[in-house]
C-alpha cells in the first residue's frame, strides 16, 4: 500500500520506491517539488517529494492502491521531569551517536593531516635548515608533529542530513470521502467534473498530468511523458456553463500553436464523460 501524506490539502509521496511504482505500475506521474540534496540552489532538476493532483490521489484511493495519512496533532511541550522515558532514551542515543561520529572524524582528519605532513617532510626540513643558517647561534629546533596536537572544532564536524524519515511520528488516516481541512475537495462540483474526466482518460490507457503550463486542466499523453509529447490539452467545463466564442477561438488557436488537439470535456448527469475536440483550420 502506497502512503500518501496530506498537508493542508496538498498530497505528497516521500518514498522513492513508491514514486517508481506509481509511474511504472499505475501510470501516475505527479510533479517533483523537492530540492536535490547535492544541488539545493537550483530549480531545473528537482527531487522528492512527489506532489500529486487531487484527482490522482482520489483515483489511487478509489482503486485501493494507496492510503492517505497526515501527521497527528503535536503534543504540547513538557518539562524534562514529565517527559516520556523512551523519548529521553532516544535523545541520549542520538547524542551518543553524534559523539561517536565526532571522534571518528577527529581520527580520520588527524590521519589525513599526518599523511600530508609526511609528503612535505623533505621540504619542511630544507626550510628549517635554511632558517638555521640565516639565524646563527639559535639551537636547532625540531618540533614534533603529533596527532595529539591536532584539534577539530566541533562546529566543523560533518552532520548527516537524511532525506527520508527513518522513524515517522504518529500519523492519522485521512478519509477522502469527507470534506475536511486536510481534504477540502470532497463534494466540490469542479473537483467532481475534473475527476470524472481524469478517470475516463486514465482508464483509456493514457498518461494524464497537470495541464497548467499550456492553459488547460490536463495534458494527455499516449505513453510515458519521458518518451512522448502530449497529444491533447483537456479543458474541463460544466455542461451547463456557456462558453463565449472568443474562449473557443482562443483554445483552438492555442492547441494549433503547440501542435496539440484541444478537448472540451464535460460530464452528463449520469456521470458519462463527453469530449468535443477543437482543431483550428483557418480561412479557406
Amino acid at each position: 500500500m502506497i502512503r500518501i501524506h496530506i498537508l493542508e490539502g496538498k498530497a505528497f509521496v516521500w518514498n522513492a520506491a513508491d514514486v517508481r511504482r506509481l509511474r511504472e505500475e499505475h501510470r501516475i506521474v505527479g510533479t517533483l517539488v523537492g530540492a536535490l540534496a547535492r544541488k539545493p540552489r537550483q530549480n531545473v532538476r528537482l527531487g522528492l517529494p512527489l506532489q500529486l493532483l487531487p484527482e490522482e490521489v482520489r483515483l489511487l484511493a478509489e482503486k485501493g492502491f494507496a492510503a492517505l495519512f497526515k501527521n497527528a496533532a503535536s503534543q504540547p511541550l513538557r518539562d524534562d521531569k514529565s517527559q516520556d522515558p523512551s523519548a529521553l532514551e532516544e535523545v541520549a542515543a542520538y547524542q551518543n551517536e553524534q559523539e561517536e561520529s565526532y571522534q571518528e572524524q577527529v581520527r580520520l582528519a588527524a590521519e589525513q593531516r599526518k599523511a600530508v605532513l609526511g609528503t612535505l617532510a623533505e621540504r619542511i626540513a630544507q626550510g628549517r635548515a635554511k632558517k638555521r643558517r640565516q639565524e646563527e647561534g639559535d639551537p636547532p629546533a625540531e618540533p614534533a608533529e603529533s596527532e595529539s596536537s591536532f584539534v577539530l572544532p566541533r562546529q566543523s564536524m560533518m552532520v548527516q542530513l537524511p532525506t527520508e524519515r527513518v522513524h515517522p511520528g504518529p500519523e492519522e488516516e485521512v478519509d477522502w470521502h469527507v470534506q475536511s481541512q486536510d481534504w477540502p475537495y470532497a463534494g466540490q462540483e469542479d473537483h467532481e467534473i475534473r475527476y470524472r474526466i481524469f478517470q475516463n482518460l486514465w482508464e483509456r490507457g493514457y498518461y494524464v498530468t497537470s495541464g497548467s503550463k499550456f492553459g488547460g486542466d490536463f495534458l494527455v499523453y499516449p505513453g510515458d511523458p519521458m518518451r512522448f509529447h502530449a497529444h491533447y490539452i483537456a479543458l474541463c467545463v460544466s455542461k451547463d456553463t456557456p462558453l463565449s466564442l472568443c474562449d473557443v477561438i482562443s483554445a483552438g488557436r492555442l492547441g494549433t500553436n503547440v501542435k496539440k488537439t484541444v478537448l472540451l470535456c464535460s460530464v452528463d448527469q449520469d456521470g458519462t464523460a463527453v469530449f468535443t475536440s477543437l482543431q483550428w483550420s483557418g480561412m479557406q
